[in-house]
């Protein structure tokens, strides 16, 4: 029962905190973009978008200790920040070590901006983008529930919000550094389409557990306590 829950709180928590780091993004455009009205001041925006990024720092937290201290899968506290290190789904598991140490970049700098300088906190803070996706395919690739609807709609909904933020962002500085923006739009189209197909071929496919790099004995034990071929 103990591990169940462990499973539930693990999976639970890195999705509430995709939909956290989802929202995220969506407010940091919102503030990048200076946007604002009579009825919603600024300073609303700023305080939200802080508030919900520290939200989904303590579900990513929960969501890295719960994995670690289940204990079913071998995924030590290394592995949390050395990509590419646990022998468990490396490349996925991985690409959820690049997006924490990204997002971990993020906080540092965001309590030290007093000391840096607005070039520097700028750059390193739009890694944020480049976490998004990562966790988003590191969710695709190590979740054991991606097959469920109602958890592709989740990510479904997630990828429209950034989207549109995305899509945004570029449409109100098309005319500063046009080939950047227009590159920003390409990918903008182009990456998504790619994760769609991966996740049709991969995750969505069967015998994904084995190709993803999950350990034989892991497997074997899953189907003998299922009566499955595969878990």
């Amino acid at each position: 029962m103990s591990g169940q829950a462990l499973w539930y709180l693990t999976r639970g928590t890195g999705l509430v905190a995709l939909v956290l780091l989802t929202g995220t993004v969506a407010l940091g455009v919102l503030t990048w973009n200076g946007w604002s009205s009579h009825r919603w001041p600024r300073f609303i925006t700023l305080g939200l978008h802080r508030n919900l990024s520290l939200l989904a720092v303590a579900f990513l937290g929960v969501h890295i200790a719960s994995t670690v201290v289940d204990g079913f899968a071998p995924i030590g506290w290394l592995d949390v920040v050395v990509p590419f290190h646990s022998p468990y789904r490396p490349i996925w598991l991985g690409l959820g070590a690049v997006a924490v140490d990204l997002l971990i970049a993020v906080m540092v700098t965001s309590l030290l901006r007093r000391h840096l300088s607005l070039a520097v906190w700028r750059t390193v803070h739009l890694t944020a983008w480049a976490a998004w996706p990562i966790a988003l395919v590191h969710g695709l690739g190590t979740g054991s529930d991606t097959t469920h609807g109602w958890v592709q709609l989740v990510y479904l909904a997630s990828v429209a919000i950034v989207l549109a933020s995305a899509w945004w962002r570029i449409a109100s500085s098309w005319s500063d550094r046009r080939p950047l923006r227009l590159a920003a739009l390409v990918t903008s189209i182009v990456l998504p389409l790619a994760v769609l197909a991966w996740t049709a071929t991969g995750p969505l496919h069967s015998g994904w557990a084995r190709r993803s790099g999950t350990p034989s004995e892991l497997l074997h034990q899953s189907s003998s306590a299922t009566g499955e071929e595969s878990p």
